[in-house]
């Protein structure tokens, strides 16, 4: 549904109470707005007239709270929509199945390097709610990184960007939205809402005729051209699998106004986000990366090409499960992993879809992986934690699973750089 025009003196309901449901509230008392905030199993009051809801992302369009709303009359919309109509400025919205957060970053720091005032925001970690509520004219920009759960519940009509893009799309999220093409719907709805969007060569998607390709697709969708491998030579963007991503950026950057000596400056100062990829340490030949926000398998397989040693990984992995199919890692897993380390919920299920094509061991938990891993590895090789699951399992968070691998590293006598332990 689509938010009703919103005045003082109005009674909504937030339903949430994390960090979006928080923002909402805020937002919507400085409006004279009267809210009440649902969280948990808390049930909607029967005998109170409400004149909308909010939805936090992390509640499904399916919840029973949205079914009553309806009965009821009640629109409901996501928090994404309330940030969007008290935002004044201009967006670059930006979503993907991986890697969209590296990307939202690279054009957030890009912007602010070049003078513009540029805040990331949305499923990036601070909402976007609590960013309309700040202090911003016309000419600021908001870099809006969009999940699936967020457009989910957000019309087109309510969040518009000025610019999109969508970095790719992959399995992913199966155990919220049932089936591919419903997860590839709700990034699609993104790039139909802009006013221009980009995706990078050859990006597709699901759809209900099978793949959709991006000429297929509907609104002013385009490819970003393609940038030559020097112009990323030496950043973190400088290699075959985060290029495609990093050229979608260019593309978006480039319709903003920014010339190609800014976007250059921009992409040389970035240092990636934590979790992603990142070289903790090395002793006695061997590397270390931690790779926790890897948090599907799709994500998996894309670090183990990232990592490159042919044959020389020794990768930790596992973790709760998000319904995508464990076989279609074993491609990379047989090309360039020596040994899987599996660890969590999902260790059994993992361990018979790949047994047969890379060698296997249940470890159980992070530090008897560590301990198996330590016993195994020779110089040369590469130690990757890059889990192809969530954290909640064991874990309260992927940083915290990547926080726990790097402290069991630095334990077992490898010296973890400043720099991790920093942003860690």
């Amino acid at each position: 549904m689509i938010l009703p025009e919103i005045k003082s003196g109005m009674r909504a309901l937030v339903f949430g109470n994390g960090a979006s449901g928080k923002a909402a509230d805020r937002l919507l008392k400085s409006r004279g707005v009267e809210t009440l905030v649902l969280d948990g199993e808390d049930d909607i009051p029967q005998d109170s007239h409400f004149d909308f809801a909010v939805l936090s992302p992390g509640i499904p369009v399916s919840h029973r709270w949205c079914a009553e709303c309806a009965e009821k009359g009640i629109p409901v919309a996501g928090e994404l929509a309330l940030g969007a109509r008290f935002w004044r400025g201009r967006i670059v919205a930006l979503t993907g199945s991986k890697g969209k957060s590296s990307v939202v970053r690279l054009i957030a720091d890009t912007f602010n390097l070049a003078g513009l005032r540029a805040t990331a925001c949305g499923n990036y970690g601070l909402p976007f709610s609590d960013v309309a509520f700040e202090e911003h004219g016309e000419d600021d920009w908001a870099i809006v990184e969009t999940s699936s759960f967020q457009m989910e519940s957000v019309d087109k009509e309510d969040f518009h960007p000025e610019l999109a893009g969508a970095v790719n799309f992959q399995e992913d999220h199966l155990d919220r939205h049932g089936n591919v093409e419903t997860y590839h719907k709700c990034k699609l709805k993104l790039l139909e809402s802009a006013n221009l969007a980009f995706v990078p060569q050859g990006c597709v998607a699901m759809s209900g005729d099978g793949v959709l390709k991006a000429c297929d697709m509907p609104g002013k969708v385009f490819e970003a051209e393609e940038v030559a491998e020097d112009f990323f030579a030496g950043t973190y963007f400088g290699n075959s699998i985060l290029k495609r991503n990093a050229e979608c950026a260019v593309a978006l950057m480039r319709a903003a106004g920014l010339g190609d000596d800014a976007i250059s400056a921009g992409l040389k100062a970035f240092r990636p986000l934590p979790h992603r990829m990142c070289t903790i340490g090395e002793k006695d030949g061997v590397k270390f990366i931690d790779d926790s926000k890897s948090t599907s398998l799709s994500s998996l397989a894309a670090a183990v090409r990232m990592a490159g040693e042919k044959g020389g990984i020794r990768l930790i992995a596992g973790g709760l499960p998000k319904g995508d199919n464990p076989k279609n890692a074993i491609k990379d897993l047989s090309e360039s992993v020596k040994k899987v380390y599996l660890i969590g919920c999902c260790a059994e299920q993992f361990f018979e879809a790949w047994k047969k094509d890379v060698s296997c061991e249940i470890c159980g938990t992070l530090d008897q992986a560590v301990d198996a891993v330590m016993r195994d590895v020779r110089g040369g090789e590469t130690v990757l934690l890059s889990p192809g699951a969530a954290s909640f399992d064991q874990f309260k968070s992927y940083g915290a699973r990547g926080d726990m691998f790097a402290s069991l590293v630095r334990a077992r006598g490898v010296s973890v750089s400043a720099d991790t332990e920093k942003r860690g």
